[in-house]
């Protein structure tokens, strides 16, 4: 056997070692080291009938790559394999890029998805949309990256460009977008007041300082007679849960916002502190399924508090922390080595947060403006706004029922 074959087979060998650890790591303990050995001689065998029996010369190197990026996708989506190419520039671009294309982004059915857009950014602007599929990144299929390649790919500089290729539903055919990457801004946070003293507050992402933005805005509310509030969350992706745990502290003076804990991650628990505590007014946190990471922490924190009523859609489920691991070769895992729980003890990536009123997302209900089947998403204007936003009515009809 070549040096080559008995070093890709000793890498594979390798990957299912780590694969029975991180199957202890989601609770599948074997009763003994037997079963680790077992895995390792089945995928060896595999490995080697591929080699003597595939139609053709297998390029073991590719194999094997795609053998470990399986099984980094198979823990959570946020843990992901790069090799030597990968790796390197992934770090490229996290020094030097500037640009983004102002979208969240994860992985699911296996694909690139889009959670939310930022309101005004290079995304919203050529036309992508929640739960868009990104079948493709550079004529490459997202089947065959990792979350950490695929974000990396969507920085650069600004003024650049990046081809997608991109499933909507009821569609018939993958549509070519093209998203000019720029410094994305984050929009101000939004309020009005509606009816009988409620106060919708809009939150687009939780990035740093946004809960003191909330604050301010709240204080300035209430001078205005604000009685009652709404914190909409909805499509709110990202930022950092730091800021989702500041931004539930202002509403709870008592009890658990959220925890961190991993296998060899400590309990590291993030309770209310009352004196960051501002208001006791009635609340609704609206959220649907573009709501995700530290939004999520807020929603949680609020509704198993009984601080206040979740209204909207089940969020999407995102709250860990990745490590870093640079191999000998090159190459580096991103390995989630803790998740963010509700104060009962859910976590937030595994379960989401499912509203005690749900209300489904519009794009549900099978009401879709007609679209030129020929044309492409940046054709197509933002999805129509429904005559009634019936999450935002529901959020009033709660708030109405409760005492101020």
């Amino acid at each position: 056997m070549s040096t080559k074959i008995k070093t890709a087979i000793l890498v594979a060998s390798a990957g299912v070692l780590l694969f029975s650890l991180a199957g202890q790591i989601r609770g599948v303990r074997a009763s003994n080291n037997d079963g680790a050995y077992r895995q390792m001689e089945v995928y060896s065998e595999v490995l080697s009938r591929v080699r003597s029996e595939y139609v053709e010369d297998p390029n073991l190197p590719t194999v094997t790559d795609g053998a470990l990026h399986g099984l980094l996708e198979s823990l959570d989506s946020n843990s992901s394999y790069l090799n030597p190419e990968q790796y390197k520039g992934y770090k490229a671009r996290k020094i030097g890029a500037k640009g983004d294309i102002g979208a969240a982004i994860s992985k699911r059915f296996g694909y690139a998805s889009v959670v939310s857009v930022i309101p005004g950014g290079p995304a919203e602007k050529a036309g992508l949309q929640d739960t868009d599929i990104l079948e493709a990144i550079e004529s490459k299929s997202t089947r065959e990256m990792s979350v950490a390649e695929i974000r990396s790919l969507l920085t650069g500089e600004p003024g650049s460009t990046v081809t997608f290729s991109v499933v909507r539903a009821r569609r018939s055919e993958p549509q070519k977008v093209v998203v000019t990457r720029d410094i994305v801004t984050i929009p101000p946070i939004k309020d009005k007041m509606l009816e009988d003293g409620i106060a919708q507050i809009r939150v687009d992402a939780l990035t740093k300082g946004k809960s003191q933005e909330i604050a301010s805005r709240i204080k300035s509310l209430q001078k205005s007679g604000a009685k009652k509030l709404i914190i909409d969350l909805r499509d709110c992706a990202q930022g950092d849960e730091a800021e989702g745990v500041a931004t539930a502290n202002l509403f709870l003076n008592h009890g658990t916002i959220t925890y961190l804990q991993g296998q060899k991650y400590p309990r590291e628990a993030f309770n209310a502190d009352p004196s960051k505590a501002i208001t006791t007014l009635p609340l609704v946190v609206l959220v649907n399924k573009g709501t995700a990471g530290p939004a999520e922490v807020v929603a949680a924190a609020v509704l198993e508090n009984a601080r206040g009523d979740v209204v909207g859609d089940k969020t999407f489920g995102d709250g860990s922390v990745q490590k870093l691991i640079e191999l000998q070769d090159g190459g580096a895992l991103i390995l989630s080595i803790a998740k963010y729980y509700s104060p009962e003890g859910k976590a937030i990536q595994d379960n989401a947060v499912t509203p005690n009123i749900v209300v489904a997302d519009v794009s549900d209900d099978g009401a879709v403006p007609d679209e030129d089947e020929n044309a492409v998403p940046s054709d197509i204007q933002k999805k129509a706004a429904p005559e009634h936003d019936e999450q935002l009515d529901k959020a009033v009809q709660v708030l109405k029922s409760r005492q101020g």
